[in-house]
């Protein structure tokens, strides 16, 4: 499936929100990163002309970083970047109550927004923003 085929196809609850978080994305993303379809959901990721070391040894799997989806009861965010940096993680979580009136719900990875209305995009672009690829590969291979 591509990416257009995968927004096209998102349930009418989540596609504004879901395309608004894509754009909002686009536009802070830093260079290098590129856009595909991994693991069933469009992602941004470290193209193996950058990293050819693949993930987890994968020599043929890009190295991810953000991915978006539209899952039944929310939209999620999956940024591996907060998962493999405290300093980032703990700036997120303090900066999420200033920005949205929503609990921040999140996995290791994955930040859940279960409403629609409530996505804080300046606070995802200021997060976008904050790791480039060459600091993302350093936190990877920690």
């Amino acid at each position: 499936m591509s990416i257009e085929e995968y927004l096209a196809n998102v349930d009418p609850k989540w596609q504004d929100a879901l395309l608004a978080l894509k754009k909002v994305i686009d536009e802070n993303i830093p260079e290098g990163f590129e856009l595909e379809m991994q693991y069933g959901m469009p992602s941004y990721v470290v193209p193996l002309s950058i990293y050819p070391n693949g993930y987890h040894c994968k020599k043929d799997t890009a190295l991810p970083f953000i991915g978006i989806a539209a899952r039944k009861n929310h939209i999620g965010l999956y940024h591996m970047g907060l998962y493999g940096s405290q300093k980032l993680l703990h700036w997120f979580e303090e900066e999420y109550p200033k920005h949205t009136s929503t609990k921040l719900n999140m996995g290791k990875s994955c930040v859940r927004f279960s409403n629609p209305k409530k996505i804080p995009y300046n606070l995802i672009g200021e997060l976008v923003r904050k790791m480039d690829v060459q600091e993302w590969i350093r936190v990877y291979e920690g």
